[in-house]
């Protein structure tokens, strides 16, 4: 019998960027590398472990935002054109590196990569990644978790409870169309959490939801376990938190395994490194150079002199750190098994999903041999979900955690300071005034309706976190502040039409093709009360 539990968890959410008005888009590579990086990688590993036989338990957030694009056509057709084009340039760097020893097997090495990674698209999952996903959650491998609508971040927009409730049944109702079922868990936007919230996810029928681990070690009354056993809120859905020594050994670049030598190294790529004429049918078509996900070198160390990557080198590299995680939960829940008494400990190890194949390219297969070692080589703690955890301890102690997030400074300085302070004033107005339509146009006309329901479109994109944390972090700036400005604007205007009663069918068409998120929305939910 196990002493305890370990609950690993995956976030995968990408905000909602679709541009039809462009042939190629620069910010759409965001998805179309997560996919090859991150989510094709983790099916496959998830597959194989459940064609040999493994049994194992892991959540997955896949936000409604994610789950949106990749079941768009346009988006699914341009990504098969970009795994095309990879496959492409897999064959010519094998013909230019055909008579070096030691490049041209990392050339032979990607081509083989994304030549199966196609095959998988194509040919495995029918360029139907959900439904995928949904296999292995409907063969009990998964725990899939849905997150706020547009991954808006609802400490900041608890002002208006309509807009908080908004980002929620959206998120529910979505899910049950694309899973056939309730959401048991929820992902909370940036793990952003404040008292009462709680209330909209149990109308939802949301079972839990995750805290970062002072969410729960400052809640109140003090939770007797700590952080490693979940409290129930006043409304009986339960708070999960953060466990910090697993998160560290694997978060962390400086301390953690991705920053170790052998793996591959992120920044070095022959989008930048290689000439432009050969590389330039494969970066942007304005000539401005870009990753191609052809990476030849090892982290190596603090220096500029790169070694070569050696792809069964790195692997051999994450089976070692899988031992070595393995270990270190088997000693802690041991630990905490002596200090807890009769309550097992769950140690919650959550992580953005993008960590495992994007930023940490050996990440899927490391996931893939901790569980394998887990399953064959241990008996001390078993894999779980928060359900099984529930299912197996159904009482636990009623707190109250306080606001809090997994941001740095752990509330909400990531999405509220001197960079992104502007957008709240905004976004606050605009849901007020959302809320005044939904109360004002209780019988709308067919075409009341589209434009009532696209305004609510509009919030709730431009509600997304990911603007704020982007112009925060200073990467793309200049697109994050557009999308933000376009939606309010787009908002405002459909307000205004629908106050006058002109409104212009030709350019809500217009919107309704292009920020197509949430078809089956219905702009009633946010009448007040």
């Amino acid at each position: 019998m196990s002493l305890g539990s370990l609950a690993l968890v995956l976030h995968a959410h990408l905000p909602f960027v679709r541009h039809p008005e462009h042939e190629d888009f620069l910010e759409e590579d965001w998805l179309y590398e997560a996919i090859s990086e991150t989510y094709l990688p983790l099916l496959l590993a998830f597959d194989s472990l459940a064609e040999d036989g493994i049994p194992f338990r892991l959540s997955m957030t896949l936000s409604p935002t994610l789950v949106t694009m990749l079941r768009d056509e346009l988006l699914m057709t341009r990504y098969s054109r970009k795994l095309d084009q990879l496959c492409e340039l897999g064959d010519r760097e094998v013909h230019r590196t055909r008579n070096d020893a030691t490049f041209g097997r990392l050339a032979r090495f990607y081509r083989d990569h994304f030549e199966s990674l196609r095959r998988a698209f194509h040919d495995r999952y029918h360029r139907d990644l959900v439904a995928a996903f949904r296999r292995l959650q409907d063969a009990g491998h998964l725990d899939i978790l849905t997150c706020n609508a547009t991954h808006g971040f609802l400490p900041l927009m608890q002002q208006v409870p309509e807009a908080v409730r908004a980002q929620v049944t959206v998120a529910a109702n979505h899910y049950r169309q694309n899973f056939g079922r309730d959401p048991a868990g929820i992902w909370l936007a940036e793990c952003g959490y404040y008292p009462g919230l709680e209330r909209v996810l149990a109308a939802e029928r949301i079972r839990y939801f995750f805290v970062d681990t002072h969410g729960l070690t400052d809640a109140t009354p003090r939770p007797l376990h700590g952080p490693y056993a979940p409290i129930f809120t006043e409304s009986g859905v339960a708070a999960f938190a953060r466990d910090p020594e697993s998160s560290q050994q694997v978060w962390s670049s400086e301390h953690g395994y991705p920053g170790d030598p052998d793996y591959r190294e992120f920044y070095r790529d022959i989008g930048w490194d290689l000439d432009l004429d050969y590389i330039r049918p494969f970066i942007q078509p304005t000539g401005d150079r870009k990753n191609t996900g052809f990476k030849y070198y090892r982290i190596t160390g603090k220096t500029n002199d790169k070694q070569p990557y050696d792809p069964e080198l790195a692997r051999e590299r994450a089976a070692v750190h899988a031992g070595n995680f393995l270990f270190n939960r088997q000693r802690q829940i041991e630990h905490l098994a002596s200090r807890l008494g009769a309550r097992k400990p769950v140690v919650v190890a959550p992580y953005d999903a993008e960590l495992f194949g994007h930023w940490w390219f050996e990440g899927p297969w490391f996931l893939e041999a901790l569980i394998r070692k887990a399953a064959r080589e241990q008996s001390t703690f078993e894999l779980v979900t928060p359900s099984d955890d529930l299912r197996e301890t159904p009482e636990n102690q009623v707190a109250t955690p306080p606001m809090s997030s997994w941001g740095a400074g752990g509330y909400a300085h990531m999405w509220l300071d001197g960079t992104n302070d502007w957008v709240y004033r905004h976004l606050t107005h605009c849901a007020r005034k959302m809320v005044e339509l939904a109360r004002d146009f209780p019988d709308a006309t067919v075409l009341q309706r589209r434009a009532l329901n696209q305004a609510a479109r509009e919030l709730l994109l431009a509600q997304s976190s990911d603007w704020a944390f982007i112009m925060k972090t200073g990467t793309m700036v200049e697109y994050a502040r557009r999308r933000t400005q376009e939606h309010v604007r787009h908002f405002l205007r459909l307000h205004d039409e629908l106050r006058a009663g002109t409104i212009d069918e030709g350019w809500l068409a217009q919107l309704e093709g292009r920020d197509n998120v949430f078809p089956e929305l219905d702009y009633r939910l946010y009448r007040p009360g």
